[in-house]
């Protein structure tokens, strides 16, 4: 766990999973059917992690085949909304979806492009009013400059989702965007697998593992198909 800016906080799980699905996702020659089962394995552990504090449990009685006894159960009268940013998004959210398989789902997309890289927006897909007590998991598939979430954050800011029911599950995340973030929202948890230190100058983090969406598609190469 690295503190990153006051009460920002970002959670690095040292669980040999995690670790051993993040060099699956490095590698250059793994096959999109793999690096979609690296990212779903990835949204998958994460997603645990991240409610390992934090999911709202509830004591209940029952019977054993032996006498009466107390269990915890997920309280199932606290909502969650899941909300994957695309396209990469979706690979963690496939993993996630075996976690919390009756969330609520809605998609963003943004898309960030210029000399200022500013971001614009696709696909809005969050509900008109998102009650108090519902918990928000944001899936990005890699936090790179930082704008993409930024910009993400600041839509939920909106409806009034902010501080400790709020979380973001990613895969790697840059320094320079974990401090971009951090300037802008102090209240918050990001759990990802590593940090990276670097941006090239196309602000890719580096070393990374590329571009999600293309490797998760099998979009990556030019020209024509078939």
């Amino acid at each position: 766990m690295a503190a990153m800016a006051m009460s920002l906080r970002v959670v690095v799980p040292p669980h040999p999973l995690i670790a051993h699905w993040l060099t699956v996702l490095r590698d250059r020659d793994t096959p999109p059917p793999l690096f979609g089962t690296a990212m779903a394995e990835q949204g998958r552990w994460l997603t645990y992690e991240s409610l390992r504090d934090w999911l709202p449990q509830q004591t209940v009685a029952l019977e054993t085949p032996l006498g009466p006894s107390e269990g915890q159960v997920v309280d199932p009268s606290v909502p969650l909304l899941a909300v994957p940013v695309l396209r990469g998004g979706l690979g963690l959210w496939q993993g996630a979806q075996s976690v919390l398989p009756a969330a609520r789902v809605a998609h963003l997309g943004v898309e960030v492009s210029g000399p200022q890289a500013s971001p614009h927006w696709y696909l809005d897909d969050l509900p008109e009013a998102v009650g108090e007590r519902v918990g928000v998991l944001v899936f990005l598939p890699v936090l790179a400059r930082g704008v993409t979430l930024v910009a993400v954050l600041e839509r939920l800011r909106e409806l009034g989702i902010s501080g400790p029911r709020l979380r973001i599950v990613t895969t790697v995340a840059s320094a320079p965007g974990l401090k971009l973030v951090g300037e802008h929202f102090e209240d918050l948890t990001l759990y990802c697998a590593c940090i990276d230190p670097d941006l090239d100058a196309d602000g890719r983090v580096r070393p990374g593992f590329g571009d999600a969406a293309r490797r998760l598609y099998g979009s990556g190469k030019p020209g024509c198909l078939g």
